[in-house]
């Protein structure tokens, strides 16, 4: 029995592929987007913020050196659980050990991010296990669906990823804003919503415990503790990686594509809170909680799959140029924002949502282009060097955004934005050339 009949037999992905991605997108958004607002709300100056929440992005960079061993060691299933176990655990440890800083250091904004050593560590073992189980749920998805089948179902393995986003960066948002505002209690707001969340997800972890099917395939791809045979296949999945044809140019694009998004996703959240004599919109926790993490990822999500359907209809190749021109040109709204300040919610609201839709329709290509380029023998190892790459171009624009910010203002800093748009259209131009105009199409 091959692998999608015994997926089929025993359980349909509807029971599995929400969840699984739902589960892939809560400690990532924790990780890389709550820690931005958190520590932002709790005093820490923007440079050193978006500087050491940049170094917790570095798992999902390095994750290309030890992906292998989750295609070779142990099933992807028990790589899963175990992940999620161990997620669960950081989870619960953030809420109790919290640093509480002095309420007139966070109204200055004169915290320094030495305080936070302990919770700065917990966050790179939660992202060291976010970032392993990201290998294993992706493979995990190639091998319980035909291609057929993963077509079918990248939509919904996306929509609840982002759900998990509007989760995380629009519910647990919100509660922290609404504690906040009851309590006047900043450090305690955000324990109690990391509290929560650590409750979900122990709730998820149990639920997969029992529920993920076994798929017939999935097996160590090594048997008997083999030690040279281990590391041979090791070896041949990262030289089979960088020995494909163009690849230097696939690790362009992977890098280049979305470098405007890399400098705006650090400073959004900041900026929305700032004070207006800083040049933010003076917006509060919950209000950010809703038009960014909730309004922003609806419409996120609402591009990715429109962007999901057109791409369907006419392929990646020719899909590439309408969704570069959405990657780059909302990146404008921003630069709206900073220059008129608007106070009315509905504007607020409206041209960040303009600025998500464009960023989710425009992402729809990268995912494809990523997938395109993995295909072949060592498939699951291959995506995860390419999320590796994806990582590195956040990080890379990341480590330097809040201290650009700091140095030449929110209005500067995202004019800056509009120039990096140069470089997703470079690398557009050369990448569309090699692609399959039939990859993609139904």
């Amino acid at each position: 029995m091959n692998t999608v009949e015994n997926v089929k037999t025993k359980k349909t992905p509807w029971w599995w592929v929400p969840t699984l991605y739902f589960a892939e997108g809560v400690p990532y958004f924790l990780v890389n987007n709550i820690s931005v607002m958190m520590f932002t709300k709790l005093g820490v100056p923007n440079g050193q913020m978006a500087f050491f929440t940049t170094l917790l992005y570095f798992p999902w960079f390095l994750k290309g050196i030890w992906s292998p061993i989750v295609d070779v060691v142990k099933t992807k299933r028990w790589w899963i659980v175990t992940m999620q176990a161990l997620m669960t655990a950081m989870m619960i440890l953030l809420t109790i050990t919290l640093p509480r800083p002095d309420a007139t250091a966070i109204a200055e904004g004169q915290v320094q991010m030495s305080m936070f050593w302990f919770t700065l560590v917990l966050f790179i073992i939660a992202a060291f296990a976010s970032a392993t189980h990201d290998i294993a749920a992706d493979g995990y998805y190639m091998l319980a669906h035909t291609p057929s089948s993963q077509a079918a179902f990248i939509g919904i393995r996306s929509t609840f990823y982002r759900i998990a986003s509007v989760f995380g960066q629009g519910v647990l948002v919100f509660i922290a804003g609404r504690i906040e505002r009851s309590t006047g209690n900043i450090p305690l707001s955000w324990q109690i919503t990391i509290g929560v969340c650590a409750v979900v997800f122990l709730l998820i972890t149990l639920y997969h415990t029992f529920i993920l099917p076994k798929p017939a395939d999935d097996k160590p791809r090594i048997e008997g503790g083999d030690t040279k045979q281990t590391f041979r296949e090791l070896g041949n999945s990262f030289k089979t990686f960088f020995t494909k044809p163009g690849v230097l140019l696939a690790i362009c694009f992977m890098l280049l594509y979305r470098l405007p998004e890399g400098f705006l996703i650090k400073m959004c959240q900041p900026f929305l809170v700032a004070a207006t004599e800083k040049g933010g919109l003076a917006l509060g926790t919950d209000a950010v909680g809703v038009v960014y993490g909730t309004i922003g990822v609806i419409a996120l999500l609402a591009g990715g799959i429109v962007g999901g359907i057109f791409a369907s209809k006419v392929g990646l190749k020719k899909a590439l140029w309408p969704m570069a021109a959405c990657m780059t040109l909302p990146c404008l709204t921003f630069v709206y924002l900073a220059i008129a300040l608007p106070t009315n919610f509905i504007v607020i609201s409206t041209a960040v949502a303009i600025e998500q839709f464009g960023y989710g329709f425009g992402f729809t290509a990268y995912m494809l282009y990523m997938m395109y380029f993995s295909e072949g023998e060592f498939k699951t190892s291959h995506y995860a060097i390419c999320t590796a790459f994806m990582a590195l171009s956040m990080m890379l624009p990341g480590f330097v955004a809040g201290y650009i910010q700091e140095a030449i203002g929110y209005v500067n800093f995202f004019w800056m934005v509009m120039v990096c748009c140069i470089a997703t259209i470079a690398v557009t131009i050369f990448a569309r050339r090699k692609v399959d105009g039939n990859y993609g199409r139904k």
